[in-house]
């Protein structure tokens, strides 16, 4: 199972939504919306991005949340994107006194 798929499938179980649900909510038929998020869960198919962003979005959840490989990485990156602007702004401040560098690109 792909890091998409395993993520997608606990994202939509924890909404408490059905496949059919989250098909429609990110823009797909009705018709098709079930079977398709199914594809997408069981690693027969991938979405492109513009699939990837409206469900991440039906599900309030950052696009990069479906391809950390890295579980820890997936968790900070939900927690950033839920918070408010001044609050996402502390926590980069906080990551930058951390890190002890202001240069974002900076290898240790």
């Amino acid at each position: 199972m792909s890091v998409f798929s395993k993520r997608l499938k606990e994202a939509r179980t924890t909404a408490g939504l059905s496949q059919e649900r989250l098909g429609i909510e990110s823009g797909i038929g009705p018709a098709s919306a079930s079977a398709r998020m199914n594809q997408y869960e069981n690693d027969k198919h991938t979405p492109n991005s513009l699939t990837v962003i409206q469900i991440a979005t039906a599900l309030n959840l950052p696009a990069a949340y479906f391809h950390s490989v890295d579980d820890d990485e997936a968790r900070l990156l939900v927690l950033f994107y839920r918070l408010d602007a001044p609050r996402k702004k502390r926590v980069l401040a906080l990551a930058v006194e951390l890190h002890g560098t202001h240069n974002a690109f900076y290898k240790d």
